[in-house]
């Protein structure tokens, strides 16, 4: 079996959370550092009289884990991993107390 490459399959994913936003006034902005495997997808922009600046995902890839720092998504960016192929062990809720990641099915850090 062929080891993935979490670099590509996270890019894949925060991708897949840039298209197909029809009912979104703002830009989603894809901002991937692939130097020092860090990953955004931000929400900028103007909606109506108000200014929108704001992350809806921030993941990095640290000594081979990838940390979910930030996941504003209603599937779970988490749960998307899994369904790729990413090993539940390979993947840390960053955006979780670490007292309180022992409590989850994924990797306490």
């Amino acid at each position: 079996m062929d080891e993935l490459n979490y670099c590509e399959v996270v890019q894949i994913i925060l991708k897949s959370h840039a298209i197909n936003r029809p009912h979104i006034q703002t830009e989603v902005q894809l901002i991937f550092d692939t130097e020092r495997d860090r990953y955004q997808v931000l929400n900028i922009g103007w909606q109506d009289l108000t200014r929108v600046f704001g992350c809806i995902i921030y993941v990095e890839i640290k000594d081979g884990k990838i940390w979910i720092e930030r996941d504003g998504t209603e599937i779970g960016v988490a749960n998307e991993l899994v369904a790729a192929g990413v090993p539940k062990q390979d993947i840390i809720l960053g955006f979780k107390a670490p007292y309180k990641r022992k409590f989850t099915e994924f990797a306490t850090g």
